[in-house]
């Protein structure tokens, strides 16, 4: 009996935001759905806009299980995942591991599909999900905000400066053509 998607099901029992109060909780897998979405959409943004070579497909299915290692890990608030070098190698260590779990919970036959999107072997790939990662947690920083949460003021304005320092030119399209939507409430989107 193999367990890997057993396992990948029980994405959903993970919380995010954990240090922050939210009017809207969310588990890392609906946060998966959204980071693949978006790098799919970051991908058809560098490939059709920009004319640059991108797979949008092999975005998204990475993208999809840019978090899995979490189902063993938890989901570490970021200020404590990058509070010093040390901790940030220890967890990137820790995240090695539990991928490799997972991967060993794989038929031999099916490992080499799955072990590219888990280890984020691509780079370019990869730098579009970090993107795409970035980008959910800017949008539910709007959405908290769209609520009357003002916890998540500070957060949406560090994490719009790390995304315009990204330097990349589908995050700058994105955020010019779709960003400014996701404040908007449901009559908004409605209207015009």
């Amino acid at each position: 009996m193999h367990k890997f998607f057993a396992y990948i099901s029980r994405m959903k029992y993970i919380t995010r935001w954990s240090l922050m109060r939210n009017s809207v909780s969310e588990n890392i897998q609906e946060h998966s759905h959204m980071v693949a979405v978006l790098a799919h959409a970051l991908g058809v943004i560098r490939r059709d806009v920009f004319q640059k070579e991108c797979s949008p497909d092999a975005c998204a299915a990475a993208a999809l299980f840019h978090d899995a290692a979490e189902i063993f890990t938890g989901d570490l608030p970021t200020p404590i995942k990058y509070h010093t070098p040390a901790i940030r190698d220890a967890y990137r260590q820790v995240e090695a591991e539990a991928t490799e779990k997972l991967l060993d919970m794989l038929p031999g036959e099916l490992r080499p599909a799955y072990s590219p999107l888990l280890r984020e072997e691509d780079q370019d790939v990869k730098r579009i999900v970090k993107a795409a990662d970035k980008l959910s947690a800017y949008i539910k920083c709007l959405e908290e905000l769209e609520a009357g949460n003002n916890e998540f003021g500070d957060a949406a304005t560090e994490t719009l400066e790390a995304l315009r320092g990204m330097e990349m030119e589908e995050v700058s399209w994105f955020l010019d053509h779709f960003a400014e939507a996701f404040g908007l409430t449901l009559d908004g989107l409605q209207r015009g």
